[in-house]
């Protein structure tokens, strides 16, 4: 006995059933993924990230530890050579990767922090209180942010955690003003207007609605805030700023500066670790604006 029912439509030919949908994770690696250059400087801050938690069993010896091979030149003993004081010059550039990152990531998180806090604050409400975050935060970036740090720093003592402090305090401002400029242009959005007529605070409208669709350019810039971190700690530190009881990159520039014409290889190779370590940041900053950018990704 057969059962009556309506005939289904053959299914075109090459049309997939099922395709896999897309989402906003699966399109940001697409994206990523798309842009080389991103790739490779991820992959180099991901190895640099592995010496600095492996630094202990990866360097060769002690980077403090004093031997009677002085200005010793590089050499399969010694592959970047040795300083002064017969320090291997590698293992002081191990370490010193500890504290660069450091600095970069929690000074950029700080900023960012600060940041997105300001901006998010400013552009929702707007008013006599906008006016005051923004006259706050023209103040902070009319100073002389790098003498301002040195002198707080030579106030206040040297210090890992100082100097993450004082870098990120000083760095928030570019941040704030992204932040800003996107609450501004999607405040007055439907989908906005459309969650405080159905009774959304202010919190909520912020967080759940807002933040999340004006993050990307915020999120951009505390990327580049890491590398202008990471420098700016180099340079205090060059300066005999920075804490003593770690090593450090710029300290060990700071060393080398006597020896320029005798031992190039105590400054080459901190500075190398520098330019690259800076290079690979602006580099995944460059992919995460390429990524997180509707509009370039449409290209």
């Amino acid at each position: 006995m057969q059962t009556a029912g309506v005939a289904r439509a053959p299914r075109p030919v090459g049309v997939v059933a099922d395709a896999p949908r897309s989402s906003p994770l699966r399109d940001f690696c697409r994206a990523y993924a798309s842009h080389r250059a991103a790739l490779i400087g991820a992959g180099f801050l991901l190895l640099l990230l592995a010496l600095a938690v492996l630094a202990p069993v990866i360097a060769p010896a002690d980077p403090r530890a004093i031997s009677r091979t002085a200005l010793a030149p590089p050499s399969l003993a010694y592959p970047m050579g040795t300083d002064d004081l017969g320090r291997d010059v590698l293992s002081g550039v191990i370490y010193g990767s500890r504290v660069s990152l450091a600095v970069g990531l929690l000074a950029a998180a700080t900023a960012g922090l600060i940041g997105i806090a300001v901006g998010m604050v400013s552009g929702y409400f707007g008013g006599p209180l906008d006016r005051l975050l923004m006259r706050l935060t023209e103040l902070f970036q009319v100073l002389p942010q790098f003498f301002l740090a040195l002198l707080i720093i030579a106030l206040l003592g040297a210090g890992l955690e100082k100097i993450i402090f004082v870098v990120g305090i000083l760095s928030w401002p570019g941040i704030a003003r992204l932040t800003r400029v996107e609450f501004l242009a999607l405040r007055e959005r439907e989908f906005v207007e459309a969650a405080r007529a159905l009774g959304c605070g202010s919190r909520r409208v912020i967080l759940r609605h807002i933040l999340p669709n004006a993050i990307a350019p915020s999120v951009v810039a505390c990327s580049l805030a890491v590398g202008r971190a990471i420098l700016t700690e180099a340079n205090l530190s060059f300066f005999g700023l920075g804490d003593p009881a770690l090593v450090s990159w710029g300290q060990m520039l700071n060393n080398a500066q006597r020896f320029l014409g005798s031992a190039w290889w105590m400054a080459a190779f901190p500075g190398l670790a520098i330019l690259l370590t800076v290079l690979a940041v602006n580099l995944v900053g460059d992919g995460l604006n390429d990524a997180l950018n509707p509009k370039l990704r449409q290209r």
